[in-house]
This record gives C-alpha cells, structure tokens and sequence, in this order.
C-alpha cells in the first residue's frame, strides 16, 4: 500500500471513530453540527477542494462535484449521518479503486523490472561501473553470475545459463555461449560472461519493450472510448435532471421542497459514474498485464479489444510455423550408399554458409577433413562445384543438373533437392525440408477451438512444400509460390471474405513481413524477443517462437472484453433501477450508497480476474528425439 492509500485510510479510520462518537452522542442544534461536521471535513476534505479546484478550471460535471452537492446537500436538510456515511462510504471506495489500479501498476512493474542500473564496461583494462546510457557499441562488458544483463550484444567469453522469464514468461532457463547473441532485461544465473555491445542503450531491446507497454495505455478501445464520451454527456445530464426533480415537483404538486431535494440528492449519489469510469479502463490495463505474463505484448487495449473479435488468421510460413532450421528428410543414391552420398555432399558443401549447406553438414555430424577438398567454385543460384579426391563433384539444384547437361532424376519432390554429380555423372539426390514447430500443430487446434473460423497459410516456397506443411497442421487454405506483394493482395482479398465487424490477423515474422503486418487488421509479431522490426512493425508482439501463444493471447482478450461488458452491463443496470427508485422516493440514502460505493467495488474486484488468466499448457506435437530418429532412420 502506497503512503496516499495509508494517509486515506488513516482519515477514513479517524473519521469513522469520530462518526460513531457523533452518531451515539445526545447532542443537538450547533454541537450536533459540528460533532459530524469535524470528520465530514476530515475524510471529505479533499474531495470538496478538488471539486472546487475544478470548477475554477472549468471541469464541473465529475464525481467530486456530484459527491460534494450530495453531501454539502445532505447536512443543509439536517441529514448529518447521512452525509458523513456517503462521504465515508465514497472514500472507502476510492481507497479500493486506488488499490486496484496499484496492483495491475505494480503486476506489470514487476513484469517489466528489467530497466538495468548499472553495466560493468571494461576500459584500458580495468572494469569500471557505470550507466548503461554511457556504453558505446563496440565495448566490452561484464555480466557477473546474479546480474541483469544491460544492453544487447553478442558473447566473446563464458557460458552460463539465463533467466528470460521476465521478457518471454517461460521459466525454464536457456544456455548462452561464445557467439551467441544475448539481449538486454535477461538475468545471468550461473557463469560470468564477457559481451560485445552491438546496439546502444536506446536502441536495445529492454528500451523498446519498455516503451511499448508504457504506451500501451493511450491507444484505448472502443469501449473504453464509449465510456469517456458516456461519462461526459451522463454527469451533466444527471445533475440537471437532479435540479429538475428538486425544484418541478414541489412547485408543480404543492409538495414541501425538503422531500423532493432529498430525492435529487439520493439521485446525485447514485448517478456517480466510478464504476464505469474506473473499472473498464481497469479489465483492460489487466487484461494487457496478464499477456505481458505470457510473454505476449500488446501494443494497446483496443488492439486487444480487436483480438477477442478475430475470425480469421492468416499465417507466414518460414520463422512462424515452422523453424526456417533445414533437416535432411531423404537421401535417394543410385551407385553409392545413402551415408557416401551425404558425405561427399557435405565436403562440397564445407565453404558455404546457405541453411540448407548447414543441414546436410549437420546430418553429415563428422569432422571434415579439408585436405580432401580442391578448388571450389561457388555458382550462383545453381549451386557449387568443387574437386573432391581428384574428381569433379557438382551439389545444387535442378538448373546445376540442366546447365552442365547431366541426366538426373526430375520427379516431383516435396522439398529442396540437392542432386549431386560426380565427373558428370548422376549419383542422387538429398532432399533437405524445413522444420515444423514444436507447438504449430496445437496452435491450429487452439485457435479452432478459439472461434477461428479459417485459418490460411501464404508462402513463397514451392507448391508441393507449402502444401505439405498445411496438410500436417491441419490449415483451411494454403497459397504458395508468392512475392511480398502476393502477400499483401491475399490479404486484402481475404479481408474482403470476412465478415466486416470481425478481424483478420496476420502472423509473420517481423522481418520481411511488415508490409502485410501493416495491412491487416492485426499485426501480429513472431519471436519477437530481439527483433527490432517486430517490436516496430505489428500491433501484437510474441516474444519468444510459440505460435500457440497466439490462441493465449485471444483467450485473454475475449476474457478481458467479456469482464468490461458484464461491468457495463452490471453498473447501468443496477444504477438504473435504483435512480427510478430514487426519483419515486423508494431509495434511501443507504441504497444509494450501494449502488455507487457497493456497485464500483464490485467492479473493480470483477475487473482485475482479467490479470489471472491461465497459460495454455501447449503439449510438444514434434519432440527433437523424433527428429534426431528420423535423421539417422535416413542416413543409415
């Protein structure tokens, strides 16, 4: 609890007891007066100077304005307890509407305790301590065993294990090394790394995350929109519809004005509109939080309000379904054996960098000896050529085969195909697949289950590839063999399928995808987590590669949408009937106090069940055993 919340309570407590004492005491006239006036003036007294406050600014209509007619009302007609009891009341209120809102600040504070205070920055030999502000790109620093990590950069010495919960919400922590990449808001847990700084403290990724949650605020929903715009028109409305019911009835029916101002007053307390104010920007504040636990950050509750009304989900295929990691799938030898193919393939692959050059030296798993390997001549787009043991061996695609006239195997295949060659002479083919993740399979399935009612992949790899991944995951339509642009005009003319007040989401990577990010109705970022352009480009950002988070994520948002609709409903409902009951004089003062106090505290509590939603528990569809099985299954 915050010192305001102590210093609010601590009046409400002096001012209670001084209300008991009032309210038990025989006194009458002037005493009687100023036995309750004294806590009336301790636990309101704020609430009556900003209501003053605002008046001279010119903000009239709120709810210290309609607290302080009511109350200031109720001791002009002798109401003294009455008075004190609303003000009390009201208070007690807003120390738990305090409270609240400091609990989802607080949630999120230590979702985002990654701001890093200090950097170990080694120069001219000694490790100095300073702000991570004054680290240049290029420096080295220390992170010790316990340490956030402050900026991002590439490791140059250690290997430890860190902790990333804070940033991707998963617990189990992951090995770095010598030439991995590490990002800042990470906590090293076991060993003392030496890092290369490759971005400045602006530009790193904690900065960005920071950034991006502390805005999340401002880009409000559409309910949240409605209940401004509500809460402008309604205040002024009820004060001058109390003024009516105060002075037209008396003046009209004959009847004495203490009775009809007593009603306006009961109508004033009632009409306050905390409830509505507070708790819906509240559900989604909590709903953002408690994505923000799952390592899903969403740029802005109208971007979660949008999620929850999603119909359609529109996938990239490399880096968000599947890994963009090659695995050698198939080896197809005519005169040598399956494990020979794969290991003159790997010696003509040794200089290349390419992914699928990586696999199939990956599948190959031995030391090569380089010895054995002369003159390579790299062919672009074809493939390479290189002498291995004194003979001419040619690895790459169909053209490789076509442009040096070897007769080689040209069925369809399902995946790339490495053909290899030797002294001209066909020898076979490896054919090299990219991975499906872990969790795609179930991500589908969540989604489908989520009210998704399409779910479509677009691709620029070959027909047979793009249509074999979706038939595995299960997807409604699948289009291949397309440009960027392609993308962009799927997506339009997807859009034009939907149904218009519904949603389509679109799922990349970040990185060659903004274009169609920026198009769809909702961006949405897959590992995210050190990606510049994925945090810049979507509205949603993932920050780790589960594409199953996307169905968490829809399960907040509706849950989220659906607590700020029962809180609408719930506060106009139960204001409504009571301001009837008011005007007729069937409402006393005390059901008045409930349906503002009573009906706020209830939303409130209502509103922040959107910051404990449950994980997923995303079952692994494609564990690596079955994939390291696989590959030997192959070689051998």
């Amino acid at each position: 609890m915050s010192k305001k919340e102590k210093r609010r309570l601590l009046r409400i407590l002096i001012a209670s007891a001084g209300f008991v004492a009032a309210f038990i005491s025989n006194l009458d006239g002037l005493s009687e007066f100023l036995v309750f006036f004294i806590p009336y003036l301790i636990v309101g007294g704020d609430i009556l100077w900003k209501a003053a406050r605002n008046i001279i600014r010119g903000q009239v209509f709120d709810e210290n304005f309609l607290m302080s007619i009511a109350t200031i009302g109720a001791f002009c007609l002798g109401e003294y307890a009455e008075g004190i009891a609303v003000m009390l009341f009201f208070q007690v209120g807003e120390l738990f509407q305090s409270y609240a809102v400091s609990r989802s600040r607080r949630s999120i504070s230590e979702l985002m305790d990654i701001r890093p205070d200090y950097a170990n920055v080694l120069r001219n030999g000694e490790m100095i301590q300073v702000d991570p502000e004054e680290v240049q790109i290029n420096e080295s620093i220390v992170v010790k065993p316990g340490e956030r990590i402050p900026l991002d950069g590439i490791i140059t010495g250690g290997f430890s294990t860190i902790d990333t919960s804070a940033l991707t919400g998963e617990s189990a922590p992951r090995d770095a090394q010598k030439g991995e990449e590490v990002i800042s808001g990470c906590i090293n847990q076991t060993g003392k790394l030496t890092i290369q700084v490759n971005k400045e403290y602006g530009q790193s990724t904690v900065v960005k995350i920071l950034e991006l949650v502390e805005n999340s605020s401002d880009k409000k929903s559409r309910s949240e929109n409605f209940i401004t715009k509500f809460a402008r028109y309604y205040t002024p409305f009820v004060f001058f519809a109390a003024l009516i019911l105060a002075i037209i009835p008396p003046l009209t029916m004959g009847q004495p004005f203490d009775i009809w101002i007593e009603r306006a007053l009961i109508f004033l307390v009632i009409s306050c509109p905390c409830a509505l104010v507070i708790s819906v920007p509240l559900s989604f504040f909590g709903g953002i939080g408690g994505a923000s636990k799952s390592g899903v950050l969403v740029k802005g509750s109208n971007y979660l309000e949008a999620l929850a009304n999603t119909e359609m989900v529109v996938f990239d295929k490399t880096g968000t379904l599947t890994k963009g990691n090659f695995i050698v799938s198939e080896i197809y030898s005519k005169k040598m054996s399956n494990q020979e193919l794969l290991e003159l393939a790997a010696y003509a692959e040794d200089y290349s960098n390419h992914p699928i050059a990586q696999s199939i030296k990956q599948a190959f798993g031995k030391t090569i000896d380089s010895s054995r390997i002369k003159d390579i001549e790299e062919v672009a787009g074809h493939g390479v050529k290189s002498v291995i043991d004194g003979k001419v061996v040619f690895a790459g695609n169909a053209k490789l085969m076509k442009r040096e006239h070897i007769s080689y195997n040209d069925r369809k295949l399902v995946g790339t195909a490495v053909h290899i060659a030797i002294n001209n002479e066909y020898m076979g083919y490896i054919l090299v697949e990219d991975k499906i993740k872990q969790d795609a399979p179930h991500a589908i399935t969540a989604l489908k289950s989520a009210g998704i009612t399409q779910t479509v992949m677009l691709t620029g790899d070959a027909d047979s590839v793009g249509k074999k991944v979706a038939t595995k995951l299960k997807l409604d339509k699948v289009y291949t063999e397309l440009l960027p642009a392609d993308k962009v005009e799927h997506v339009e003319e997807l859009m034009k399928q939907k149904n218009e007040k519904r949603s389509l989401a679109f799922v990349g990577d970040g990185i060659n995808d903004a274009p169609v990010l920026a198009r769809a109705d909702i961006g949405i970022a897959m590992g995210g987590l050190g990606s510049d352009a994925a945090i810049e480009a979507a509205d949603v950002v993932i920050m780790t590669d589960e594409p199953s988070k996307i169905a968490t994520v829809m399960k907040i948002s509706k849950k989220t949408l659906r607590i700020a609709k029962q809180n609408i409903v719930f506060a106009l409902g139960v204001k409504g009937v009571v301001l009837i009951m008011g005007a007729i004089g069937m409402a006393t003062m005390w059901a008045a106090v409930f349906a503002d106090v009573g009906v706020s505290v209830l939303a409130i509590l209502n509103a922040i069940r959107a910051l404990n939603i449950k994980k997923f528990n995303t079952p692994v569809q494609f564990s690596q055993n079955q994939e390291e099985g696989n590959r030997k299954e192959i070689v051998a």
